[in-house]
C-alpha cells in the first residue's frame, strides 16, 4: 500500500550525502505563504548541526503537517538546537510587483543572506536559486523527506503567522488571525463585505468576477 503524504518521516539522507561529498554547512530551504490572497511570502533557511539526535526530531514535519502548538514548541527547540537561521520576507505589495515565483526566490535568498556562518550547500524545497553561486539541490516535497527543510518550513510558518497575527490587530475586519490570509470561505466573505485591505495582494484578488462564497 502507498504511504499518504501525511505518513512521510523526513531524514537526514540528504544531509549525510553533501557530508561524504565535503560539504559540512547545509542549509535547508522553505517558504510559507505563497499562495495567500494577503500578507508577505516568507522563506527560512536553517543549518542543522551534523550528528544531532535531539529527541524532537521525531516531532518534526513539514510544517502544514503540525498543529499550532507543535509548531510553536520546535520553532523553540529548532532556535535553541540549529547552527545558523535565516529568514526573509517579501510584502505583498512587492508581491503584485514582481510577481509571486521572483517574490518566494527573493524571499528565499534574503534567508539565505542572512545566515552566520554561511552555508556552503543548500538543498531547497522545489525551487531552484540560480542567482546565488552557492552549490545546491532542489527536492519535490523536500519540507516532507528531508529534516533541514522541514525544519526551515516550521521556522517561516511560525514566523510569519505570528507577522499574521499582529496585522489582524490592524486589520481586524478580515480574520487574519484564524486563517493567516489564505483564501477561505471565511476571508472570501469578508473581502465580499469590506472589500480589499492594505495588505491584500491585489494580483491574487481579481474582482472581475464575485468569488463564490458559498463553498
Amino acid at each position: 500500500m502507498k504511504a499518504s503524504y501525511s505518513d512521510i518521516r523526513p531524514s537526514f539522507s540528504e544531509e549525510l550525502m553533501m557530508q561524504q561529498s565535503g560539504y559540512k554547512l547545509i542549509a535547508g530551504i522553505d517558504e510559507v505563504g505563497r499562495g495567500c490572497l494577503a500578507g508577505p511570502v516568507v522563506a527560512a533557511a536553517v543549518i542543522l548541526p551534523q550528528n544531532m539526535d535531539a529527541p524532537w526530531l521525531t516531532e518534526v514535519r513539514d510544517s502544514k503537517m503540525l498543529k499550532v502548538k507543535q509548531r510553536e514548541r520546535l520553532f523553540t527547540s529548532i532556535r535553541e538546537t540549529a547552527i545558523a537561521i535565516g529568514v526573509g520576507a517579501v510584502q505583498h505589495d512587492k508581491i503584485d510587483s514582481i510577481g509571486i515565483a521572483t517574490a518566494t526566490k527573493l524571499a528565499m535568498m534574503q534567508a539565505v543572506g542572512q545566515l552566520q556562518p554561511v552555508a556552503d550547500f543548500l538543498l531547497i524545497d522545489y525551487v531552484k536559486l540560480d542567482q546565488l553561486p552557492i552549490p545546491q539541490k532542489s527536492i519535490i516535497h523536500g519540507d516532507a523527506l528531508c529534516y533541514s527543510i522541514a525544519c526551515a518550513s516550521i521556522m517561516a510558518k511560525v514566523t510569519r503567522d505570528n507577522m499574521m497575527n499582529i496585522l489582524d490587530e490592524l486589520h481586524p475586519d478580515f480574520g487574519f488571525k484564524r486563517h493567516k490570509g489564505y483564501g477561505t470561505p471565511e476571508h472570501k466573505r469578508n473581502i465580499e463585505k469590506y472589500g480589499l485591505s492594505p495588505i491584500h495582494r491585489r494580483s491574487f484578488c481579481n474582482f472581475q468576477y464575485r468569488f463564490d462564497i458559498s463553498e
